[in-house]
């Protein structure tokens, strides 16, 4: 059974609550977001060209990775937002790779801003 907690300050309402039965073995064979936060991202060539800095997932469910470019340890450098899809994991999630990717075209991306959600 499934409890739901809500705010004081949310109405009730009724909802209905899918219950998806899923193999947690091939979940646990994912990435944790918080293991690869922090970690560089390397193009084709192994230049690294960035590290990793959040997950964003949009309105949509759509995951992006914000990557943090230029700057030394974690300072002076920029983020920009790119699909995670576009991101190429090594089973253990040691190397990621962004196959394309150079630190002059990342640069010419707008610059992602968080809004405080």
């Amino acid at each position: 059974m499934t409890t739901i907690f809500l705010p004081s300050s949310m109405p009730a309402v009724a909802q209905n609550v899918v219950v998806v039965d899923v193999d947690v073995k091939e979940v646990a064979k994912g990435y944790r977001a918080t293991k690869l936060v922090g970690a560089k991202v390397k193009n084709g060539t192994g230049e690294t060209i960035g590290s990793i800095d959040d997950f964003i997932v949009d309105r949509e469910k759509v995951l992006f990775a914000i990557l943090q470019v230029g700057g030394f340890l974690g300072i002076g450098g920029f983020l920009v937002a790119i699909p995670y899809n576009s991101l190429q994991v090594n089973a253990d999630g040691s190397k990621i790779v962004l196959a394309q990717g150079s630190k002059e075209e990342l640069q010419k991306l707008p610059e992602f801003k968080y809004e405080g959600k």
